[in-house]
Order: structure tokens, then sequence, then C-alpha cells
């Protein structure tokens, strides 16, 4: 299965989403927090470095629930400046 080429703006939240996740680990490491979510250091590294910039809806609700985040805070602040959720749901 041949997958479509990630567009600018998939790339450019992806590398938001692995920023957002980042900080909100803080001192913790990423195999405390993997663990913690049911995933392996690998996947959490992929993601926190955008090379996995579209990761699944579970891994990123596992992700949040580990790091004590709201998903609704999540897609807000990986939302490009000055668009609305509608506007990304229609894309």
């Amino acid at each position: 299965m041949v997958r479509t080429p990630l567009t600018p703006f998939e790339r450019e939240r992806g590398e938001r989403l692995g920023a957002l996740l980042r900080q909100a680990r803080g001192e913790r490491s990423m195999v405390q927090i993997a663990a913690a979510a049911g995933l392996s250091a690998e996947t959490l590294r992929k993601i926190e470095t955008g090379r996995a910039p579209m990761p699944a809806f579970f891994t990123v609700a596992a992700l949040a629930g580990a790091l004590g985040l709201s998903l609704d805070e999540l897609v807000r602040l990986c939302a490009p400046v000055g668009e609305g959720v509608a506007g990304r749901l229609s894309a």
C-alpha cells in the first residue's frame, strides 16, 4: 500500500504535536511516559521529533492521558494560528 504524501499542513501539525508532547513531558523520561501510555519509547520519539506526524487517534489519546492533557486542548494548540476547528474538519 502506497501512502499519499503528507501536505505541508500535516507536517506542520505533526511538528506542533511533537513539541507540545515534549513540553508536557518535561523532566519525565520518554521511557516512563511511553510505558504509561502503552507505547514503545521509539514510537514516542518518532512522534516528538515529527518523524511520525500523523499518529493514530488512540495513540494520541493514550499519550494525552499519560501526560494529563485534554484532547480538546491538544486539538486547539495544534491548529494553525487563525484557523478554527471547523476549517480543519472541512479540509
